[in-house]
This record gives C-alpha cells, sequence and structure tokens, in this order.
C-alpha cells in the first residue's frame, strides 16, 4: 500500500484535465450521440481497446428510478496486454479494471467525454510494474483523448 506521501502525476494541459485527481476530459461540442460513441470507441481501438461493458446510464436512470436524463455511456475499455501485465504483477488490481470512459451529453446537446486516469490507481499500490502499465495507460488514454479534441 502507498503511503500516502506520494503526490500523483498532473494531467497535461492538452488533456484538457477537469479533475487532475481522477482524470482527464475532450470537450467534444454540439454532436450526435450515437455518432460519437461510435467515434470515442474507434480511437480507443487505434489505441488497443477494447470495450468489454457500457453501461447506458440513461436507460438505466429511466428503468430504475423514472428519471429522464441526457444520454450518458459508461464504456469499460481494456487493452488485454496491458491488463495480463497489471494483473500478473498484482491480481488484485483487477478491483481497478477496465478503465472507465464516460461520454456524456447535456440538456444543450454538448458531448464531453471522461477519461479515468489510470495514474490515480498507484494512490493505492507501490508495486513498480503497476506503475509503469499505468503510465502506458495513460498515454494511450491521452492520444486518445487528444484525437477526439
Amino acid at each position: 500500500m502507498n503511503s500516502g506521501n506520494q503526490t500523483p502525476p498532473q494531467t497535461p494541459v492538452d488533456a484538457r484535465p477537469e479533475s487532475l485527481s481522477y482524470g482527464f476530459h475532450a470537450k467534444l461540442g454540439k454532436a450526435d450521440f450515437a455518432a460519437s460513441i461510435e467515434r470515442v470507441s474507434a480511437a480507443l481501438k487505434a489505441e488497443g481497446f477494447g470495450i468489454l461493458t457500457e453501461i447506458d446510464v440513461q436507460a438505466t436512470m429511466k428503468n430504475k428510478l423514472g428519471i429522464d436524463v441526457p444520454a450518458h455511456r459508461i464504456l469499460g475499455a481494456c487493452n488485454p496486454p496491458l491488463a495480463h501485465r497489471a494483473l500478473t504483477a498484482e491480481p488484485d488490481i483487477g478491483l481497478l479494471l477496465p478503465c472507465n470512459v464516460a461520454v456524456r451529453q447535456d440538456a444543450e446537446g454538448q458531448v464531453t467525454v471522461g477519461f479515468i486516469d489510470p495514474m490515480a490507481m498507484l494512490q493505492m499500490t507501490d508495486n513498480l510494474e503497476v506503475a509503469q502499465v499505468a503510465r502506458e495507460a495513460r498515454e494511450r488514454l491521452q492520444r486518445v483523448c487528444a484525437t477526439l479534441i
């Protein structure tokens, strides 16, 4: 476990940070939501990520709570070689996988894509191999983010 003395690395400016503690974002502007999901999925695929899970937050809120909310999906993105390395180094790191990517639309039609910063998991481990995997995953996700901006 981390002693709490380490400060998490800062997200580079080009990633458009909104919350430096756990993620970075790309603002797509007014965009078709379904096309945005396809665009994000294709950009993830180009960096070696597949989508393991897809949670339709909008449908869940409607079905479970009867609440209408704007379109919102959480994509569980996984890069199998990176995941394998992390799980081999520290099996319980699976609690922090996959890398979530949230695609959400506000009431005005503006689409934002939020990416988990894999470096955030380093607040929970001192494992050097996990740190290397997190850095590589972060670099890949930042490239995905940059292609969307």
